[in-house]
């Protein structure tokens, strides 16, 4: 087994996966918990979803996004976890947006997120069959459901659930308690039910401004659980929305927002992050009302928390990931440094790899820390088995074959995969001056040095065994030319290529036949393991700026020289440049005749080993 292959087989077995929420559902479907329910065809309250036949979905998950930013690696996991348990229990995902906040969403973000998900391999769409089963397209947006929230929100205010309260932001904040501190009864709280309804029925009328008024659950300002002591669940904006323009100004606040569209929806298993775990009281208190009142179906959905992704060396927090951005740290949200779904695209990362990520890291109530390294050996292996093969050099030196002719040149055939030889073979001009790698020759070498040196004899992989005989140097005195001597029967492929037992082995590229392109050599965005952290040796008291970790060389842009077969690459065309890594053709500026690659990453992971950043 090669080092790569043993490399590939400890990261595998580094990431142990577990998942307690495949148990969780195994354990309703034996139980025949959502086994009653009934399915319109698309969300509704109660009566139209009771009138419609049993779900033929066995369960239903969700990916949820707010519109507000661009996916990054743990919005992945999520994807990956919600569409990849609906597969696999005969149910169905979701792609909802949870659009409640009109300030801070775009149909930019909307857009980009439908383009990540279907990037990943998902869709939240589901074909007729023969069988009569019908056809889904589970595509939705939480604003599409505000009526159906206003009416929710009328009946908790006639049932005594809610009420307006008229403090200011300040003044609801000061009596909200603390942690060790009960809070105290706003005094508008024994508003009654007819002047109640009055005021938030004026509210979605525009009579007053932002702020002026909140309507908030009435549950218990005692309770230890600070999230139950009266939530608002409705505040008024004057601002247009992305979807529905000026239809409404007032909107829904997303704890109230987030458990009723699951209920529309459908959801048996509304999978969330721990963060969320504090607020389930309250997801299960507001089904619960409203199911007591008739407006939901029952079962009502299960929320279930697990923890989020945490990988060194990134940043996942949007604010950090902004400041990235905005400041010129970055090129932009699809920078391939970025942790971000269209940067990875761009950096070449397969999405293959973050399926098989997310399966291997699973899911738990725990939170701990990955090792960035992990996910590059999961993208490495993936790699390994779909990238074609090509040469390329990136720090060129000619390499002169004085014995060859001038004039002449010859074809010699190279697999295109080693271990998949259907994958057939690709043809590389050979001749006189050849591109080598700088480090590819010592005039001096150091002990174990196995490459070029004057009177050393190496192979040119796919070609003949050449013997070094010198070198030319140019007026700094740096090496500026390497020549040698081939020998005529060694060529591979040949019997007389047996007769040769050399240890280097070096890959070249034509000089006549070469094209150039731009290669960007990509390396993590971070020098540290935990960007912003305090270190030994920080002022006591001192804060550390994330930005303070940035790596320095995350990014180097170098003129490369490539074998004739990659002039014609599309964008997005992956190759594994033979003993570099694995690079993409750029999907923004590349093109024919101009190509642009990334590195999407190397061979091997070097970071452990010296820990640093590579060169």
């Amino acid at each position: 087994m090669s080092q790569e292959s043993n490399s590939r087989t400890a990261s595998s077995a580094a990431l142990v996966s577990t998942n307690f929420i495949r148990n969780i559902i195994e354990a309703d479907l034996a139980a025949g918990r959502h086994a009653q329910r009934r399915w319109s065809g698309r969300p509704g309250l109660a009566a139209e979803q009771l009138a419609g036949p049993p779900d033929p979905a066995r369960i239903r998950t969700r990916f949820p996004p707010e519109p507000n930013g661009y996916l990054h690696f743990g919005h992945a996991k999520s994807i990956c976890l919600n569409f990849g348990l609906a597969q696999d229990y005969g149910g169905r995902c979701h792609l909802r947006f949870d659009d409640t906040n009109p300030e801070k969403e775009e149909q930019e973000y909307v857009d980009s997120i439908i383009a990540s998900v279907r990037w990943l391999g998902f869709s939240w769409e589901v074909g007729g069959d023969d069988d009569g089963q019908q056809a889904e397209c589970n595509l939705y947006y939480a604003s599409n459901y505000f009526d159906w929230m206003i009416a929710c929100a009328e009946y908790l205010i006639s049932s005594g659930h809610a009420y307006v309260d008229s403090q200011s932001a300040d003044e609801m904040r000061a009596s909200r308690g603390t942690l060790t501190e009960p809070g105290t009864d706003s005094p508008y709280r024994q508003r009654g039910v007819a002047e109640n309804m009055d005021l938030f029925r004026r509210m979605q009328r525009g009579e007053f401004p932002d702020g002026a008024h909140v309507l908030r659950a009435r549950i218990d300002m005692a309770s230890a659980n600070i999230n139950l002591r009266d939530p608002a669940i409705y505040r008024i904006r004057h601002a247009s929305h992305h979807n529905t323009g000026d239809r409404w100004c007032v909107y829904p606040m997303y704890t109230y927002a987030h458990p009723i569209e699951d209920a529309l929806e459908n959801i048996t298993h509304s999978i969330c992050t721990l963060e969320f775990a504090d607020q389930r009281p309250f997801y299960d208190w507001l089904l619960e009302r409203l199911a007591e009142g008739g407006l939901l179906q029952r079962p009502l959905p299960q929320q279930i928390e697990f923890s989020r992704l945490n990988l060194s060396y990134i940043v996942l927090s949007k604010r950090k990931l902004i400041q990235l951005v905005e400041e010129g740290h970055v090129a932009g949200w699809d920078d391939p440094r970025l942790p971000t779904l269209v940067g990875a695209r761009r950096r070449g990362y397969p999405a293959q790899g973050f399926r098989l990520f997310a399966e291997r890291v699973g899911a738990s109530r725990s939170d701990s820390l990955i090792e960035y390294s992990q996910l590059e050996d999961t993208m490495r292996e993936v790699l390994n088995e779909s990238a074609a093969r090509r040469m390329a050099v990136l720090d060129p030196l000619r390499l002169i074959i004085d014995n060859y002719p001038e004039d002449e040149s010859e074809e010699c055939l190279a697999a295109n995969h080693p271990q998949q030889p259907e994958r057939g073979k690709r043809v590389l001009p050979f001749g006189r001056e050849l591109w080598i790698e700088r480090d590819d020759f010592m005039l001096q070498p150091s002990k174990g040095y196995h490459r070029l040196h004057p009177g050393s004899l190496v192979r040119l992989r796919n070609a003949y065994v050449v013997r070094c005989t010198g070198c030319e140097h140019d007026a700094s005195g740096a090496v500026s030319a390497v020549h040698c001597e081939y020998l005529p029967d060694s060529r591979s492929g040949t019997a007389g290529s047996d007769n040769y037992k050399v240890k280097g082995n070096l890959h070249w590229v034509s000089i006549a036949a070469a094209c150039r392109a731009e290669v960007r050599l990509y390396d993590r965005l971070f020098a540290v393991a935990a960007p912003g952290a305090r270190r030994e040796g920080d002022p006591e008291g001192g804060e550390r700026d994330f930005r303070d970790d940035i790596n320095p060389d995350s990014v180097r842009v170098i003129e490369a020289w490539l074998e004739p077969s990659l002039r014609d690459t599309l964008p997005e065309q992956c190759f594994q440049f033979e003993r570099h890594g694995y690079f993409v053709a750029d999907l923004v500026d590349s093109k024919p005749g101009a190509l642009v690659f990334n590195r999407t990453v190397t061979l091997r992971d070097s970071w452990a080993a010296q820990a640093g950043p590579r060169r």
